[in-house]
Formats: structure tokens, sequence, C-alpha cells
């Protein structure tokens, strides 16, 4: 059960929700607390609430298994390979340093732009430079987790991810903007020096006891040994089969998570290099909410001028492109779009086989299988909550501890509502409409935005229910458990500074 330790925790962290749902009463609120008794979860809603998830939020399972089998045929192009080792040449040194604007570059991302979910895409990519550079699986981990939630953690223009706070407590989104940039730069610097103490303290541990983590894998081998006889002054040969054990040993760390290098004739990188850029450039531009966080109208605008333009009276751009978001309303599913066009330039270019392009598209959704089940039962989660909605009654007990707002029950109940509900739009929705009926100040709401953003990304670098965490977990096979020992004291170390940040604005 060793490697599939992340379904476990997950699974029995939808057992432990199914009997919440037993134990504790379902209330909501509109308008006014309503309490409705216990609404039990049975038997039969734990395998069919998976479908509701899928009818749902499937097409985010999709857009992981589509990253998947985008990267298996990336692994059938030896350009790519070439492009990594190249790029790890030009960083030897210096490695420390990259990693470190990896991280920063990561979190700048998902701060402005709202890229939780979009920047998977170049997640394996950015494994396989990790590794390839000669750092481990969790540190893989601390780039790509920990930066996505640091970066939510101090979400500034990033409307995707807290757009509806300020659509719930009627506040702007840009209010105390200072602290959530001081936020994301202190959450930063703290990621970063973790993360070089882990390495450091991973070298000296490899040098105390000498030995690199290896795969052993026994394979039959079959040889055949001469036998020779001597009868009557000649020789007699004779072919004898003998079975034996031929010891593998691979490099666990690599695991199929680094391409293979494939021989032949020289790879010529840059058409690969500008298809990445492309799809990068379009990621940014279509994520960046320009209406909701800058009020700007000129990508929609844009998008109309170019679906309606007329050719001879034909909306030629419109027939072709179909039914087509403007930039700063895309959704992943739009990016699917996106990878499978690039995926199909690249195979041109590059003249890969169509046995290929079909053979590596199919390893890849293999490997991205386990994540995409993962976000299946993790939005499994999210459906349970909202059907049978008993945290309501939590938040209710915890905020009547106290008269009117206090800083430390909200984020208490930050805490908790991100941990109930995977989906921050959700997370929010559960507990501010109840919140905003109790804090009568409408002074306090930008202080109740910067304490629930920063609830969400810190429970989201530890809690079972996080997408992103417990995927990541799953794709590079590393244990719920050795995750929790590493990022321990990096939780410790935010909950002070958010605590000490909270009483400041406080006391100001």
């Amino acid at each position: 059960m060793k490697k599939h330790n992340t379904f476990k925790v997950v699974l029995i962290t939808l057992l432990v929700m199914m009997l919440l749902t037993w134990i504790l009463p379902a209330a909501y609120y509109s308008g006014t607390y309503v309490d409705q008794g216990r609404v039990q979860m049975g038997l039969f809603d734990l395998f069919t609430y998976p479908m509701t998830s899928i009818s749902y939020f499937g097409y985010i399972a999709a857009f992981v298994l589509i990253v998947g089998g985008f990267y298996g045929v990336l692994n059938k192009i030896g350009a790519y390979r070439t492009m990594l080792d190249k790029l790890v040449a030009k960083f030897k040194g210096k490695e420390v340093v990259v990693l470190s604007i990896i991280m920063i570059l990561i979190a700048l991302l998902t701060s402005i732009c709202g890229l939780q979910l979009g920047l998977i895409i170049f997640f394996p990519m950015i494994v396989s430079l990790i590794l390839l550079m000669g750092y481990d699986k969790i540190v893989a981990a601390l780039a790509v987790v920990g930066s996505t939630m640091i970066g939510m953690l101090g979400t500034t223009f990033g409307y995707n991810n807290t757009g509806i706070i300020p659509s719930i407590l009627g506040n702007n989104f840009t209010d105390d903007m200072l602290t959530k940039c001081i936020l994301l730069f202190l959450g930063m610097v703290l990621l970063i020096f973790n993360t070089i103490w882990y390495i450091k303290k991973s070298k000296t541990s490899n040098k105390k006891t000498n030995v690199k983590k290896v795969t052993v894998k026994e394979e039959k081998k079959t040889t055949k040994v001469a036998k020779t006889t001597k009868k009557n002054s000649s020789k007699d040969t004779k072919a004898a089969v003998k079975e034996e054990k031929v010891i593998v040993v691979t490099d666990e760390e690599e695991d199929d998570l680094v391409p293979a290098t494939i021989s032949g004739k020289k790879h010529v990188v840059w058409p690969l290099a500008v298809v990445l850029s492309l799809i990068f450039v379009i990621l940014v531009l279509a994520f960046i909410s320009w209406a909701g966080a800058f009020g700007l109208t000129v990508m929609n605008e844009a998008t109309s001028a170019v679906t309606g333009f007329e050719v001879f009276g034909f909306t030629l751009f419109g027939k072709l492109l179909g039914t087509v978001n403007a930039f700063g309303s895309w959704s992943v599913m739009d990016l699917i779009v996106v990878l499978m066009v690039s995926m199909l330039v690249l195979a041109l270019i590059y003249k890969v086989k169509f046995d290929d392009v079909i053979d590596g598209f199919a390893k890849g959704v293999k490997q991205a299988l386990a994540p995409a089940l993962i976000f299946v039962l993790l939005y499994t989660i999210l459906v349970v909550t909202t059907y049978h909605p008993f945290q309501l009654v939590i938040y209710k007990a915890i905020l009547g501890i106290t008269d009117g707002f206090n800083v430390f029950t909200t984020f208490v109940v930050g805490i908790l509502s991100a941990l109930f509900n995977v989906d921050p739009a959700y997370a929010f929705q559960s507990s501010l409409p109840y919140l905003a009926s109790i804090v009568k100040n409408a002074d306090n709401y930008p202080i109740v935005a910067v304490v629930y953003q920063a609830a969400y990304g810190l429970t989201m670098l530890v809690a079972p229910t996080s997408l992103i965490l417990m995927g990541t977990l799953a794709y590079l096979k590393v244990s719920y458990g050795k995750w929790f020992k590493t990022i321990w004291k990096l939780l410790l170390e935010l909950l002070v500074v958010l605590l000490i940040v909270f009483t400041i604005l406080i006391l100001i």
C-alpha cells in the first residue's frame, strides 16, 4: 500500500467527512441561519458522488490527463531531453539561484494571474529540470507546491483565486494591497530559506551514509553455457541452458519523471523552445483577469474584433475558432485546445511517427492517471461537504466565542473552510456570508479578505484536501508522511509570521 499512500490518505479523509455528516447537524446561511438537522451521507452516496464529481469537475481531471499525454509525446522528441540537458549545463554551479528564481516565478504567476491550476502545464518539465540538476523529489515538491501556495497566500491581482471575496463582502479587490505584497515576500523568503536548509541537510546526510537511493529489480535472464566432453580424442560440444537472476539498478529519483535520452542525429531545440514559449505567453495572457482585477475591457474588444472580422461578408476567424473566450476569462478547459494543437505541431515539426505519437500520448496519460483520480476523489469530498453542509455549525460555534470581529477566530474559520473545501471559491462561500452577517463594521472587511486568502494558502500546503499538493505527491510518488515531516517547520514559521502581521493590522 506504500506506493498508493496518497490514495489511502485521500480515501481516509473522504470517510472522515462521511462520518461527520452523521455526527454534526447540517445548516446553511441564506439571509438567516437555517438549521436542517442531520443530513447523513449513505453507502450508495459514497459510490455515486464520484460520478457527480466527474459531471461537475471532470474537465479538470481531463486537463491533467491531457498534460500527461502532451509530455508523453514530448518524451518521443529527442530535442526535449537535449533542451533540458543544455539548460542544466548552463545552470551548473548556479543551481540554488536557478531554483530560487523558479520558485519566485511560480509564486508571482499564482499571485498575479491566479494560475494555481494552469501552471500544471509546466510542472512535469520543472520537475524533470530540478531532478536533472541533482535535487530530489522533495525539493521538486517544495518548488511547485510550496511556491503555488505561497502565491495563493499572498494573492495580489489573481482574481481567479480570491475574486469571490470582495463580491461577498462588498469591499474593493485592491484593498490592503501592501499587506498582500508583504505576505507574498515574507512567504517566499521563508520557503526559499527552508528549501535551501533541506538541501544542505540532505547533502550532509548522504555524505554520512554514503548511500544513494536506488530501486533494485530482479530480472531473469536465460544464457547458453558451453559444455565440452572428451570422447575418442574428439571434442563434443553441447549447449546447456542456465537461468540466472540479473540485478538491475535504476535511479529512484528519476523513476520515469525524467525523459530518456534519444540517440541519433543532432536534435534542433529552437522549434520546441518557441512552441513552449508561446504556450507560456498564452497561459499568462489568458489567465490575467484584465476586467476583474484591472477594469480593462481590451481583451473582450479584441476577441470580438477577431471573431467578427469578415472576408466578403463571411466571419472567417469566427467560424474557424468557434466559441472562444476572451483572454482573462479562460479556464483550464480552454488550455486543452492549446496543448493538443501544440502537440500535433511539434509532432509534425520533428517528424514523429503517428504510432509513436499514440504510444507516447497513451504512456503519458497513464502516468497522469494517479493525479487525475486524486483530483476526482478530492472533488468528491467537495460534493460531500456541499450536499451535507455540516461545516457551518462548526464555524458558528467558533465565531460565537467572541462578540463581533476577532481576527484569530476568523483565521481559524478560514483554515477550516479551506480544509473542508478543495476549491477556494467554495471555501470562501461556505463561511464568509455568515461571517459578514455578524461582523457589521465594513471597515474590517479588507482585513477579513487578507486573513482568508492567507489561511487558504497556509492550509493547502499540508491539507489532505489540497489539489496541487496531493496531485503532485501522487505524480512524484512521495508519501504524505514524508512531505509532512519536511514541511512542518515552514508551516510553523508561516503561522507565526501571519499572526504577527494580523496583530499589527488590528493595532493600526
